[in-house]
Order: structure tokens, then C-alpha cells, then sequence
């Protein structure tokens, strides 16, 4: 049975910003770790904003000029399937995307049970939506050490309606004071 995952960058006071990601730009060994945190999975589900931010990994500008950690990212990145949730969207830009209009707790569970690689969720509004319906195995957090609450259009990351117990399964510094960890939630 696949695990469904929340994988997001997050500021040290638990936001991420609305369109802004400048505050969170990658640091040194940064790429490279969330690579390997996104490696396993088969599967993304993606809210239009996320998908939209995301898709520029399918064919990056200047790719021959990033770093290779960028360059495997990338290619990690291009192999998984995207789904994207979205009323709005009406096209993918990926080869490997496709498009749900509604976000339905049961076909999530069907694909957990079906799949054989774990799928990952981004973006807190749809990962908040599918935190209530109990399909969230795991949260994992990329910990920016800067606080964005006051500065910037900001979402929670994690929802504020529900009270969570989780586990610690892994945590890793890297970077500038950034922090990487690995929760299993509670049933």
C-alpha cells in the first residue's frame, strides 16, 4: 500500500508564502536533499498554484547551465506523474500531468491502495483538504530559517482546525540553519 505524503517548504513561524518563494530560495545542499525526499514517490497532487510553480521543471531554461544536483531534481521531477486539482486549469504543460476537477477522498484512497510507489501532496490548501480526510500518512517539512507571517501574503501550512499528533522518523540539518523532518501521523 503506496503512503500518501505532505512534502512542503516552510518558514520557521509555519507559513508558506502565497506566490512568494524568494524567502525560501535554495541553499547550499538544499537541492540536493529534497531530491532525495521526493525520489520515492510515483506520484504528485498538485492545487493549480503548486502545479503551476512546479512545471517549470519539465523543461527548465539553461538546464545544461544549472548544477547537476538541478539537473537530477529535474529529471526526478519529469518522471513522476502530477495530478492537478483544479475548476480553473484547463491545459498541463507536462508530459506526465493531467488534470481533476474535484478532489475526491476516495479515488486518493484507491490510489494509495493501488499504487505501488508513494504518491506526495503539495501545496496546504490541498494538503489541508486531504489532512481532514485522514489520507495523510506522513508530513515532511523543509524548515527555511526565516519568519514570513508579517511580511508577505502567507497560507498555514498545516491546517488550524485540527489537532495533529505526530511522530518524529527523521531529521537532518543542512544548508544555513535550515531543517529537514520526517513525521508519520498519529491514527
Amino acid at each position: 500500500m503506496a503512503k500518501l505524503s505532505y512534502v512542503t517548504i516552510m518558514s520557521l513561524d509555519g507559513y508558506i508564502g502565497d506566490g512568494h518563494y524568494d524567502w525560501g530560495g535554495p541553499m547550499e545542499g538544499s537541492m540536493t536533499l529534497i531530491t532525495n525526499v521526493m525520489r520515492p514517490f510515483g506520484t504528485y497532487l498538485y492545487g493549480r498554484k503548486n502545479y503551476e510553480t512546479m512545471s517549470f521543471w519539465e523543461n527548465p531554461p539553461n538546464i545544461e547551465k544549472m548544477g547537476s544536483d538541478d539537473q537530477e531534481f529535474g529529471r526526478v521531477w519529469q518522471a513522476a506523474e502530477k495530478i492537478v486539482y483544479s475548476k480553473t486549469l484547463k491545459v498541463v504543460t507536462s508530459k506526465k500531468a493531467r488534470i481533476e476537477s474535484n478532489f475526491e477522498a476516495q479515488k486518493i484512497r484507491e490510489m494509495k491502495t493501488n499504487l505501488a510507489n508513494d504518491i506526495c501532496i503539495g501545496g496546504p490548501t490541498l494538503a489541508g483538504q486531504a489532512i481532514h480526510a485522514g489520507l495523510v500518512d506522513e508530513v515532511q517539512l523543509l524548515i527555511v530559517p526565516v519568519t514570513i507571517g508579517n511580511s508577505l501574503p502567507t497560507i498555514p501550512v498545516l491546517p488550524k482546525d485540527i489537532t495533529l499528533k505526530l511522530d518524529l522518523l527523521e531529521y537532518q540539518t543542512f544548508g544555513k540553519g535550515w531543517l529537514y523532518l520526517r513525521y508519520r501521523i498519529q491514527n
